[in-house]
């Protein structure tokens, strides 16, 4: 049998997730964040943000 080749792990694409809950979808990544959108609208007050409109 023969074995397959290993490839080493690729510098790009979708490595990190969300900082919270680990989802790699919809992160905002803006000012060091690393939070997807769902969890950023949960705890932005928290950190700061206002929503003006």
């Amino acid at each position: 049998m023969v074995q397959p080749k290993l490839r080493p792990k690729k510098d790009y694409g979708r490595n990190h997730g969300c900082e919270r809950c680990g989802r790699k979808r919809g992160l905002i990544r803006r000012y060091g964040l690393r939070l997807c959108r769902q969890c950023f609208r949960e705890i932005a007050p928290e950190l700061g943000f206002k929503k003006f409109s």
